[in-house]
């Protein structure tokens, strides 16, 4: 293996390595997203590109409009969770408002028959 060879080759393992480790954490929809279609569109672009004679550059081009396309429907995804994760919140808090006023009237129901009986 000539030096260039190496260098190339832990260049390349270091690369791997800041990659994996950014995904230490679990993946965002919109991640995953462009994760998903950077692999797609790389896949369809090579078997494009082999059969015009250039795997590398439709590989190159696919995967970087795949993870564009995908990244933005990610996105979308992404948001409509955030809004969905929202809404939950805002439910959970109307009905705990409610429960409490409702203990609050049991409460002014129990005082006013009190309050007649004597």
């Amino acid at each position: 293996m000539r030096v260039q060879q190496k260098v190339q080759v832990c260049i390349g393992a270091l690369a791997l390595m800041f990659f994996l480790s950014a995904c230490s954490q679990p993946l965002s929809t919109r991640e995953k997203g462009t994760l998903v279609g950077g692999g797609l569109g790389a896949a369809s672009g090579a078997i494009i590109g082999s059969a015009v004679g250039s795997p590398g550059a439709g590989a190159a081009i696919g995967g970087a409009m795949g993870a564009l396309t995908g990244g933005l429907i990610g996105d979308q995804l992404q948001g409509l969770e955030n809004r969905a994760a929202y809404q939950q919140r805002q439910i959970y808090r109307q009905s705990r408002e409610l429960r409490r006023q409702r203990r609050e009237i049991g409460q002014l129901k129990r005082e006013a028959s009190r309050d007649r009986d004597e």
